[in-house]
């Protein structure tokens, strides 16, 4: 069973992002939430995960902010780090995949935003 943290300072977008999750496949993992990074990086401390999804701009650490912490952590940098944002930014979603993130997605997010990245990670299997 898969642990996926995701990562928002709105509930209803964690709870949206979680469904989102669950209707690619994901029905069957235990999901943790977290208000913003610095939370987040306290799960992480908790266990094993398999799947960071986080906001990219929230208050006390960011999600970019969240992201280098992870990927310069020797015990988490293999960890699958997904950035969603409201920002058209290319070149802010060029440098986010050069300092390791695995997708970054422009919101709302979708179960067919989610899908192929879930299979291709193998944590789901089939058709959604």
């Amino acid at each position: 069973m898969s642990r996926i943290v995701v990562v928002d300072d709105s509930a209803i977008a964690r709870k949206f992002v979680k469904r989102c999750l669950e209707m690619s496949g994901c029905e069957d993992a235990t999901f943790i939430e977290a208000e913003n990074g610095e939370k987040a990086l306290e799960v992480l401390k908790d266990g094993p995960v398999d799947l960071v999804v986080t906001d990219l701009n929230m208050p006390v650490m960011d999600g970019a902010k969240l992201l280098m912490k992870i990927k310069t952590n020797p015990s988490l940098t293999d960890l699958v780090v997904i950035l969603v944002t409201s920002a058209e930014n290319p070149e802010l979603k060029k440098e986010l995949l050069e300092h390791g993130a695995y997708e970054v997605l422009s919101k709302p997010v979708s179960p067919a935003d989610l899908f192929p990245i879930l299979e291709k990670l193998s944590l789901v299997e089939g058709e959604a």
